[in-house]
């Protein structure tokens, strides 16, 4: 089976490396070509789309921006063969995850959207949790490709379901990482012992991947990103555009602090270092 990745960045590169040592033939693109070349002898560099993909059974996408999706799949549907399964990870609109997979239906090909979570480690471990929207049945074929790269593959129903769960799950992320944020930054100002702190945190019902992970980096002003502020933001403006009706008032509190983060310059940092928002406040 031959499979064409698109996206060789911090989470691209690992996952699509699983998939090559798992046996199968990877073809790589990433509009910076030395990202995608670093990834061979394992994968075969392409600095085009068109000879990425077009001989692929399979295509793979993780981007950074819905328009960086739309702008791809009008390029990959003009160059796969029929039949072809196309697969975004990519965390993006779940409209447009609806409005692609009409597309591809138009062209005889088929399309998946099934974003992922658990950070630059979850890639590197093959760990991701993988929440998959589209038809059953073309996820039960790429199953076992999800399986190289992640630990928990979820069917989530129809097209956009996919993205519809990796908004819900941003939106528990965003709630966990502010408020531990604010715990530290409680404990600071009442003089306690930090790593003590954090201690009983993660020792007990407070503990979260995000006290874990983050928790420690937070500590020590390490503000290296696993996960993008930048893209966070992103995430959480797609759940304030997709909720409708509903008062989503964790989204728009924690949207509104990593907005003003980003404007001070962190858009490049981890999102751990929400914990500045607070910290720049008390100086």
């Amino acid at each position: 089976m031959k499979v064409a990745w698109i996206g060789t960045g911090v989470m691209g590169k690992p996952m699509a490396l699983h998939l090559a040592k798992a046996g199968y033939e990877v073809s790589v693109y990433n509009r910076t070509y030395e990202k995608a070349v670093q990834l061979e002898p394992l994968v075969k560099a392409y600095q085009d789309i068109k000879s990425c993909v077009k001989d692929a059974d399979i295509v793979f996408s993780i981007v950074g921006y819905p328009k960086d999706v739309l702008e791809t799949y009008q390029s990959v549907m003009n160059y796969v063969k029929k039949g072809t399964i196309l697969v975004d990870m990519t965390t993006s609109s779940p409209s447009l995850a609806v409005s692609l997979y009409e597309e591809a239906k138009q062209k005889g090909l088929y399309m998946l959207d099934a974003p992922v979570t658990g950070g630059d480690l979850g890639a590197i471990n093959a760990t991701l949790s993988i929440m998959v929207g589209g038809d059953q049945e073309i996820f039960n074929k790429v199953l076992p490709l999800f399986e190289k790269m992640g630990k928990t593959i979820t069917y989530m129903g129809k097209r956009g379901s996919g993205q519809h769960a990796k908004l819900a799950n941003q939106t528990t992320i965003a709630g966990a990482i502010m408020g531990l944020a604010e715990a530290l930054v409680y404990a600071k100002e009442k003089e306690l012992n930090l790593d003590a702190m954090l201690k009983v945190i993660t020792g007990g019902s407070a503990n979260s991947w995000q006290a874990t992970n983050n928790g420690p980096k937070m500590l020590i002003e390490d503000y290296k990103p696993g996960f993008y502020v930048k893209h966070f933001l992103k995430d959480l403006k797609l759940v304030l555009e997709e909720k409708q009706d509903l008062k989503l008032e964790v989204v728009e509190t924690v949207t509104k602090a990593y907005q003003i983060l980003s404007d001070q310059g962190f858009s490049e940092n981890g999102t751990q270092s929400i914990i500045e928002y607070y910290l720049r406040k008390m100086s």
